[in-house]
């Protein structure tokens, strides 16, 4: 292992990106859904949750936009995709069920975007780049669930779109902590800053 670590740095990966205001937050998928073992849930979603509800309130605190996504097919299933061959249960998640909705701890305030989506990343085929660059932002800070599904997805789509990803570590969860934890590494390495929740409300308080 820390051969392959060591190999990542000999070629130059995981150069530091300081966060850069004005800064966001996106916070992905954190629905009854996820938050639930018996239905998308598990590992340390929860533990994410309950940081994140602290995290949002930092962020609403500085004024930052907000960003909130989550999984929403139509009810007659006419936008099934390729995401749901691979995992038919997310066909279950339409607008009024209850595995769609927010968890209460993180509901939306106003003015907040809530981003309906169909495919892992947040950015995919929705509005939230632009939302996002009409507000400024440069660095956005990330939390949500999974770590190695439509967090990532939705991390290197902001890089690609020209955000500065920060995602903070203990704000994002998976069902199962080794995926979390080699996703977190190969961000870290490739696309985005990784901090706790800590260090990133250091890092971003005016």
């Amino acid at each position: 292992m820390n051969d392959d670590i060591s190999a990542y740095a000999r070629q130059g990966f995981g150069a530091s990106m300081a966060p850069k205001p004005p800064y966001g937050l996106l916070i992905v998928d954190l629905v009854n859904g996820f938050a639930d073992p018996a239905v998308f849930g598990g590992g340390n979603i929860a533990s994410a949750i309950e940081q994140t509800t602290h995290l949002l309130a930092h962020a609403r605190s500085q004024g930052w936009p907000v960003a909130h996504s989550r999984i929403v097919f139509a009810d007659d299933d006419a936008d099934h995709n390729i995401f749901t061959l691979k995992v038919p249960g997310m066909l279950t998640l339409k607008e009024s069920h209850h595995n769609s909705a927010i968890v209460p701890q993180l509901a939306p305030a106003p003015g907040e975007l809530v981003v309906r989506k169909t495919v892992p990343s947040a950015f995919f085929g929705t509005g939230l780049s632009a939302w996002l660059s009409q507000r400024g932002v440069q660095t956005l800070v990330v939390a949500g669930a999974v770590t190695s599904g439509c967090v990532r997805a939705s991390v290197v789509d902001a890089m690609q779109y020209g955000f500065r990803p920060l995602v903070v570590s203990d704000c994002v969860g998976d069902r199962a902590i080794g995926p979390h934890d080699a996703n977190l590494f190969d961000m870290r390495q490739k696309y985005a800053t990784v901090l706790t929740r800590e260090e990133t409300v250091h890092a971003t308080r005016g």
